[in-house]
């Protein structure tokens, strides 16, 4: 586990990342966004039919690649799977919903807080709440098992799936739909967005850093190591907000926001909940398959999936608010955590993938 010195140079790291893939085209404050940067690639691929949010993203498959080149040497890339394959997906499809109807991951989070959105600060309150009630259910012995190794090609087939599109979006980018209004049209450079997702994968890997557990060590462990990371990328971003006249602090007129407080919370609350189920928040679990992690590949698919699924069906928010499918889908999947929260209970306690 990397000490706090270790965190400060890793948050100043994703700081600039995200300051220099503001500067050179992505959208005000979703700089660097997992969840969202997830949809749009579903939206490229035509797994939804949303036109805004339509864009193939080389920042998350510089992510996954980047902490794949640095596990490797480190030699903590390893093949492992089956750890209730099934349940991942479903956590990893709710997980999206969360952020959707949130608008952002726990990353855009605290991107957005760096701005000034006070919107952000709110859902802050139903993050650290997912959070707390999962670890709730850790102390209590809640786990999914342990994981088996297995063949190590297996640990490089869904990179290699994110590897495929991108590689295909560069030869024949006919094939896919890029947005021409919305946030999917604002984007860095090709070379710029891979070589930032590089970048950030190969700190994110080399300090396990994490939003959800930077959280759960606190209340598990007492331990603000983790902690220390996220607070230094939000003071960097800070302050290149406030230099730059970007800083807005303001519930109204925020870029790709709403004020819907009590969703905003909800929302979260899915997102820090599920992360703790799953050992890894949004970010964490590109991370985890950059690693050979099948079982963090599926919970992948599950948020691209998850994704698709909440734009064709009307469960994703925007800036004039969140739907009623979406607030359904919410209530719904809060129950569906408690259900499996619940069942996994008493589990021989699994090795920490964290």
């Amino acid at each position: 586990m990397a000490n706090k010195k270790m965190y400060l140079t890793v948050g100043v790291g994703f700081g600039l990342v995200a300051i220099m893939l503001a500067y050179f085209g992505n959208p005000a404050n979703m700089a660097i966004c997992v969840a969202c940067f997830i949809r749009d690639i579903a939206g490229s691929a035509k797994l939804h039919g949303a036109p805004p949010v339509q864009y193939l993203r080389p920042e998350i498959i510089g992510i996954i690649f980047g902490a794949m080149l640095m596990a490797i040497p480190r030699k903590e890339f390893q093949a492992r799977s089956g750890s209730s394959t099934a349940t991942r997906f479903l956590l990893g499809f709710m997980m999206m919903i969360g952020a959707l109807v949130f608008l952002g991951c726990p990353l855009r989070m605290v991107l957005r807080m760096s701005g000034g959105d006070l919107n952000a600060y709110v859902g802050l309150i139903g993050f650290v709440g997912g959070v707390f009630t999962g670890s709730i259910f850790l102390k209590q012995g809640y786990s999914l098992g342990k994981p088996q190794k297995t063949k190590k090609s297996s640990g490089f087939m869904v990179p290699g799936f994110f590897l495929a599109l991108f590689l295909l979006f560069l030869v024949v980018p006919s094939l896919f739909v890029v947005s021409k209004e919305g946030p999917g049209s604002f984007h860095a450079p090709v070379m710029i967005s891979l070589v930032g997702g590089l970048v950030f994968g190969g700190l994110a890997q080399l300090s396990a850093i994490c939003f959800s557990g930077s959280i759960r060590d606190i209340f598990l462990m007492k331990n603000f190591n983790r902690i220390t990371g996220v607070l230094t990328l939000f003071v960097v971003v800070l302050i290149y907000n406030i230099a730059t006249g970007n800083f807005h602090l303001s519930f109204a007129d925020q870029p790709i926001a709403h004020m819907e407080h009590l969703w905003n919370i909800l929302g979260l609350y899915v997102v820090g909940f599920a992360g703790v189920l799953l050992s890894g928040c949004p970010l964490r679990q590109l991370i985890l398959t950059g690693q050979g992690s099948s079982d963090a590949g599926v919970t992948v698919i599950g948020m691209l999936v998850g994704a698709a699924f909440a734009h064709n069906f009307g469960l994703a928010s925007s800036g004039e608010g969140t739907t009623s499918f979406g607030r359904i889908a919410i209530i719904l999947s809060i129950a569906l955590l408690f259900i499996i929260a619940f069942t996994n209970l008493g589990k021989k306690a699994e090795a920490s993938a964290n």
